[in-house]
């Protein structure tokens, strides 16, 4: 038996959640007393990489392909592979990707799955995975039965942990089945770390009161090192681009730090923001909703405490 960690390495290069899965897949199979086993699709310069988070052993297959996503040819190749090393547990991002496969690997595979997963799992009676509930309000627990288990987990829920091992990389060819899918355009977000997978975010609402005063947003994202983000009402307002948009409705993060600037916090929001680690709310209103969720709460025009904000920060970088 064996853990199987699909790791996603969009342009040849693996991304932070591939880390956190190895890392994830490697705690698991140490508690099982098994091997990790780590496998990359398409082009990848870093496959070796992986031995140091604990990987002993790494398949990648059509390694001189192209890595265009296919959630239907990807399934058949991980399960494939999953079938071939005898895996009881496959591990997955929960990201975009992963969120397709999930489903299609538990099908094809016979086996019980948990989307999300957000802790190791807890086998002291049974294979107890947890998981957020009603927008982060609660968390359940399951027990999956079933031989083979598949577990997507969501980012930032583990930090890479360097494990170095020794994995030989082996290189494999499999040939999926024509897939009834037809991509016709790709478009993707160039030099910014995808929200799913920022630690640091600085957002902003419709107290910026038009999209020529997100300079000073963006001046902050820029000294921390941050990803931008929005509110739902001011990507319909078309001042930020909508892959922006955070909330129930938008994108789901966990960062380790949330700025939200004149953001009033409506619990569409909240429901996509409140599994961030710290939250830190800027609003001239003090009965603003999110001050409630807040970490930290500046209560101040905008205007004013951001760019302040910013100089403390760039002041104490050079100090």
């Amino acid at each position: 038996m064996s853990v199987l960690v699909y790791i996603e390495s969009p342009k040849g290069h693996i991304k932070k959640t591939g880390y956190e899965v190895a890392t994830y897949g490697a705690k698991l199979a140490a508690s099982l007393g098994t091997d990790a086993i780590a496998l990359i699709i398409g082009y990848s310069s870093e496959a070796s990489d992986l031995s140091k988070y604990g990987i002993t052993k790494v398949i990648h297959v059509n390694s001189t392909q192209d890595d265009a996503f296919d959630a239907q040819t990807y399934s058949h190749i991980i399960a494939s592979v999953a079938k071939e090393q005898n895996a009881k547990v496959v591990i997955l991002s929960h990201s975009a990707n992963g969120k397709g496969l999930t489903g299609r690997l538990a099908i094809k595979l016979d086996a019980g799955s948990v989307s999300g997963a957000n802790a190791l799992p807890d086998l002291t009676n049974g294979f107890g995975v947890t998981k957020s509930v009603y927008s982060g309000k609660a968390i359940v627990k399951y027990n999956i039965q079933t031989e083979i288990k598949v577990i997507s987990v969501m980012g930032n829920s583990i930090q890479p942990e360097l494990n170095e091992t020794t994995a030989n990389v082996q290189q494999v060819s499999i040939t999926a089945p024509t897939t009834k899918l037809k991509v016709v355009e790709r478009k993707t977000s160039e030099g910014i770390v995808p929200l799913p997978e920022a630690e640091l975010v600085v957002s902003a609402g419709r107290g910026m009161k038009g999209p020529e005063n997100w300079g000073i947003i963006e001046a902050l994202a820029k000294s921390l090192g941050a990803t931008t983000a929005c509110s739902r009402p001011v990507a319909d307002a078309d001042w930020r681009p909508h892959h922006e948009h955070v909330g129930q409705t938008g994108v789901a993060i966990r960062p380790n730090l949330y700025i939200a600037a004149g953001i009033s916090g409506a619990i569409q929001h909240l429901a996509g923001v409140n599994n961030s680690k710290v939250i830190v709310v800027i609003n001239k209103d003090p009965e603003a909703p999110f001050f409630k969720a807040a970490d930290y709460g500046v209560v101040g025009d905008l205007f004013e405490v951001v760019p302040k904000l910013t100089a403390a920060i760039d002041k104490f970088k050079n100090s």
